[in-house]
């Protein structure tokens, strides 16, 4: 079969289409016929090996799957890699029967990038009415679901994009207030002001001075929860500045709740009867051949996309 094999950190151009071996069936593991493969930044950091777990080369990148099983039932998996390929093995726990309402492009948008922005809502920040939060890349996969399921609620959403596109599509989701992500001046200032006071809630996936302006703008008891460092910039929060306020900050990883009984299955649950009734829209994004899988890894790291960024496994 096809895949892309990574046999060296780098930069796009190490995403190589080559022929290997159909993954060998296992116990408690489905084997999927990969239709679509999700793109995430977590798979940049994986190409450069700069993320949570060091990586053994060579390797498949790809931790979500929309495709079939033998038996023809439509799926979409979870994976611990190897998605960008013709073929991905699933365990069962973490792989969810499509319903017919719900499209391919859909269902990978809800996997892993619908499961975290349900779960850093609900799990770790419990967002609800009264809060105001403050959402970064809005107009991408975590953001865009982030902002409809923050509405949903009751929060007052403050969002962060990075063009007047972005910003627009940001606002027909719903968002509250949208401010400029292109540049980090008076950012702070710009959250205080959009927001009339600080926010009470935040996601944060930046790092660097994102990461500062966003826990200074947070309110007294306030919560942030961090998901993500994409400018490679770790900040380290101050523990003075978090028990002056009584501010909190959670990390958070979506593979720590693949263990967890019923966490996913009763939100990926929630997710699809949100998304057939029309009360979530998923943003489908560009889709890529196979055989351009640097194309879609180069544009995500410009921040060229919107919405979920997908790869084409088959023929």
């Amino acid at each position: 079969m096809r895949a892309i094999v990574i046999a060296r950190p780098g930069g796009p151009e190490v995403l190589q289409v080559q022929e290997v071996p159909a993954p060998a069936p296992i116990a408690g593991h489905h084997v999927v016929k990969v239709s679509r493969a999700g793109v995430n930044y977590a798979d940049i950091h994986l190409r450069e090996n700069d993320y949570l777990a060091p990586v053994e080369y060579p390797v498949t990148p790809g931790n979500e799957v929309m495709g079939t099983l033998a038996d023809g039932r439509r799926v979409v998996a979870l994976s611990r890699g190897g998605g960008y390929a013709e073929q991905a093995l699933a365990h069962r726990a973490v792989t969810w029967e499509v319903p017919d309402e719900i499209s391919d492009e859909q269902a990978v948008a809800l996997a892993l990038q619908g499961q975290s922005a349900w779960h850093l809502l609900h799990t770790v920040l419990q967002v609800g009415k009264g809060d105001s939060i403050l959402i970064p890349a809005a107009a991408g996969g975590v953001g865009s679901l982030a902002v409809q399921l923050a509405k949903a609620a009751g929060a007052r959403v403050i969002a962060l994009a990075g063009s007047p596109e972005k910003a627009d599509l940001v606002r027909g989701l719903g968002a509250d207030a949208v401010l400029d992500s292109s540049t980090h001046q008076d950012l702070t200032a710009r959250i205080l002001d959009a927001n009339e006071g600080p926010v009470t809630r935040a996601l944060e996936m930046t790092g660097g001075e994102v990461f500062d302006a966003t826990l200074a703008a947070l309110a007294p008891r306030g919560h942030m929860a961090v998901y993500g460092c994409v400018s490679g910039d770790q900040r380290e929060a101050p523990v003075a500045q978090l028990m002056q306020a009584s501010k909190t900050v959670s990390g958070f990883w979506l593979p720590n709740l693949y263990g967890v009984r019923y966490a996913l299955r009763d939100s990926m649950k929630a997710l699809f009867e949100a998304t057939a009734r029309g009360d979530l829209r998923p943003v489908v994004g560009p889709c890529y051949a196979l055989s351009n899988a640097a194309q879609a890894h180069s544009d995500l790291e410009s921040r060229k996309t919107t919405g979920k960024v997908t790869i084409k496994t088959t023929r």
